[in-house]
């Protein structure tokens, strides 16, 4: 049986997008600019990001989906996070 209604997510972890905010200084993160640095293969696919790891950088995320962990950690640092 396959779910013909499944969705799926291209994940990026929050260690990721701190490594991201110390190099670019980018106060705002969406798909594109995932895209650009190579974490997601498709910018019009569905992104979801993870809690795995630390975040200290006050960023704004803009993606899909949120963990509830990767929720809490961004604004906890400052962030702020958008669902489109």
């Amino acid at each position: 049986f396959t779910h013909i209604f499944k969705k799926y997510y291209q994940v990026v972890n929050v260690e990721a997008l701190e490594k991201l905010a110390e190099k670019e200084k980018n106060q705002v993160i969406n798909a594109e600019f995932l895209m650009k640095h190579g974490l997601v293969s498709d910018s019009k696919g569905l992104i979801k990001i993870l809690g795995k790891g630390e975040i200290k950088s006050k960023i704004n995320v803009e993606v899909n989906a949120f963990s509830q962990s990767a929720k809490e950690k961004i604004e906890a640092a400052g962030g702020s996070i958008k669902k489109v």
